[in-house]
């Protein structure tokens, strides 16, 4: 690990992780269509991810924007080398994903115990029984699980999380049968020297698990973050297309990383990202007008740094006359 530089990719692959289609989009007041959705994620699926979240099997009344769950993960068009994950929130979650052909089961609780039952209504504890339910059915249907642990790197509510809570719970959950662990800065409070100091403690204790980082642009460090996680050992990470999601939470966040960003960054310093960056912004240049508003994405509004514009219409005159001093 102490190898690592971040700022010299030598072509070391990164592992991107699509969750716009499920924590973007659960965020919107618009209803995006079923054939809206279905349409994005095969655009997704074309664009080279690792693993796209393709929806939640959550209450259609809890959030009603997800509730074509079943039709949307049956109907799109899956690519080999392609993980479609889902949120679960419960065992009936769980059974419905697994009958809808899910290839992993994502399950989400807090480490802190205020933003876990202002969120899920549940201590830690019960939580975790809970999910230890899904878990057992999991084990059953040999689909595997990820648990996504939220305010690893701080709680709007309580402040800083002692980072011996998250090994804490993610040890339990590991021993539980989980393959893999999200870390999750969900209100965007992570910063780059702690981010940095945590991954790297978290990777030496669970060095077997599949280790994914979750962040917010919440206060403009999100690629910062992502490039001290880089330099710490890890290679997997959430984004979402256009920078959609947000959280209750943190009141004026704005959404996720921005899937395009991260990859134009991360090409640029020659890591491979396994993602087409022209087909990435393609698909964000389509989310306006499915969910009715702006989105955060500053490659959408810029372009690549290369995207070359024409001179000024007068160039060629203020050329010759400069020539001509």
């Amino acid at each position: 690990m102490s190898n690592l530089n971040a700022w010299t990719g030598a072509r070391r692959r990164i592992h991107m992780q699509e969750v716009g289609p499920r924590d973007g989009l659960q965020n919107e007041a618009a209803y995006v269509a079923t054939v809206d959705k279905i349409a994005l994620i095969d655009a997704l699926s074309d664009a080279g991810f690792a693993k796209i979240e393709a929806t939640a099997f959550v209450s259609p009344q809890a959030i009603p924007a997800l509730r074509d769950a079943e039709i949307v993960l049956r109907e799109i068009q899956r690519k080999p080398g392609i993980v479609y994950t889902c949120l679960v929130p419960n065992v009936r979650g769980a059974e419905r994903a697994i009958d809808a052909k899910a290839d992993e089961l994502n399950l989400v609780m807090s480490c802190s115990e205020t933003h876990n039952i202002a969120n899920l209504r549940m201590t830690r504890q019960q939580s975790f029984d809970a999910l230890s339910e899904v878990m057992a059915l999991a084990r059953q249907a040999k689909v595997p699980v990820n648990v996504s642990l939220s305010c690893v790197f701080g709680c709007p509510m309580e402040g800083d999380i002692d980072p011996q809570v998250v090994f804490d719970w993610a040890a339990r959950f590991a021993d539980a049968g989980a393959c893999g662990i999200t870390l999750c800065d969900t209100t965007g409070m992570a910063y780059p020297t702690q981010v940095s100091a945590l991954v790297r403690d978290f990777r030496g204790r669970f060095g077997s698990l599949e280790t994914t980082l979750h962040f917010h642009n919440t206060r403009g460090m999100g690629l910062a973050n992502v490039l001290a996680s880089i330099e710490a050992g890890a290679d997997r990470f959430d984004a979402s297309l256009g920078g959609l999601g947000g959280c209750p939470y943190a009141p004026g966040a704005s959404g996720n990383v921005c899937t395009e960003e991260i990859v134009h960054a991360l090409e640029l310093m020659d890591f491979d990202t396994g993602c087409d960056l022209e087909a990435l912004i393609e698909a964000a240049e389509r989310l306006p007008a499915l969910v009715g508003h702006d989105i955060p994405s500053q490659i959408v509004k810029a372009g690549r740094r290369l995207d070359l514009h024409q001179p000024p219409k007068d160039f060629a005159i203020w050329r010759d006359r400069a020539l001509a001093r």
